[in-house]
């Protein structure tokens, strides 16, 4: 099953998919919410179902490269990495809530989310400019980057960090999500941080993309998620030391959508074999996002055990904010 939905229908798509025998292969953010994610993992597990998470990056051949001159030391120890992205937009053309069009079933629409009358600035697309719904930049594109990033760094059993988040709200229109956005992660053995900003230092050529830095200020590039654009030169002409690192990749379509998917169907066929975005490494990604919006709605640093966040109730019950009936999972 291929769920390509809204984010806000992922989770109970992937759960109910899962529980009729399905394998899914579902678009990302993997989630919007813990417990969503956390069910989606669940349900995979219980019924053994591959589930994939289209954060193309790990099978792009950018990325690849850049995560095999990392983990093999091209800059040394890694102990930050940085991410540059443009601002989330402001609604300036806000309009009154109206009828939905005849075409759109506005309650099948907003499936387990609260319910609120139509606007027109709500959906479709631009329900990503919501922290409810879409979550912005951080939730959209940070689920391509981190993703990535985590892969490269050997961080997908970094379950606990620190996440404290600035930014600055928009000063009109429907639209929640923050301008302008700093997040930081501090992860702890091995220590390194993680820094998402929008706009940030743009180091590379292009719109969004991230800086390994290493030891003596060593750095690389790698523009974008590692799938749409190639890696830097030094690192596809970095040489793997004997007995170096060779990160695993499906290479059997040049297009690197299609060698996702054909990823996704080797662990269909082998069930020795996990997708490289598995949906636990989706769930893990999604959770630095959700966060880190829960950071700034809050307006103070989080400790996240790798469950919950330590010694706050008002964060801990923002992971699970009620779903509508009959839309739950």
């Amino acid at each position: 099953m291929l769920i390509a939905s809204p984010d806000h229908w992922h989770g109970v798509q992937t759960v109910h998919a899962c529980q009729t025998g399905k394998h899914v292969y579902v678009e990302k953010p993997a989630c919007v919410t813990i417990d969503e994610g956390r069910a989606m993992v669940a349900a995979a597990r219980k019924h053994d179902r591959a589930v994939q998470v289209g954060a193309q990056g790990r099978t792009g051949w950018g990325a690849y490269y850049t995560c095999r001159a990392i983990r093999n030391g091209i800059v040394g120890r890694v102990n930050r990495v940085t991410c540059w992205h443009y601002e989330n937009p402001v609604d300036t053309n806000p309009v009154s809530d109206s009828d939905p069009p005849a075409s759109l079933d506005w309650d099948l629409w907003l499936g387990p989310l609260r319910w609120r009358p139509y606007n027109a600035r709500y959906a479709p697309g631009v329900f990503r400019w919501l922290l409810e719904s879409g979550g912005g930049q951080i939730r959209d594109r940070g689920a391509h980057q981190f993703s990535t990033i985590l892969w490269c760094m050997d961080a997908d059993r970094q379950t606990a960090f620190t996440v404290e988040a600035t930014g600055t709200p928009p000063q009109r229109g429907l639209w929640d999500c923050p301008v302008t956005m700093k997040a930081t992660y501090q992860f702890r053995n091995p220590d390194w941080t993680l820094v998402w900003e929008q706009p940030g230092d743009k180091v590379g050529k292009t719109e969004f993309g991230n800086v390994f830095w290493g030891e003596q200020e060593k750095r690389l590039i790698l523009e974008w998620e590692g799938a749409y654009r190639g890696a830097e030169p030094e690192a596809v002409d970095f040489q793997v030391p004997p007995g170096g690192y060779e990160p695993p990749r499906t290479n059997e379509y040049p297009d690197f959508n299609m060698n996702h998917k054909a990823d996704w169907l080797r662990a269909i066929r082998d069930g020795d074999h996990r997708p490289a975005v598995d949906i636990e490494i989706g769930y893990r990604t999604a959770a630095l996002c959700i966060l880190g919006n829960i950071s700034y709605l809050l307006g103070r640093r989080l400790t996240w055990d790798g469950e919950r966040v330590v010694g706050d109730d008002q964060a801990n019950r923002l992971l699970a904010p009620p779903q509508r009936h009959p839309y739950q999972v």
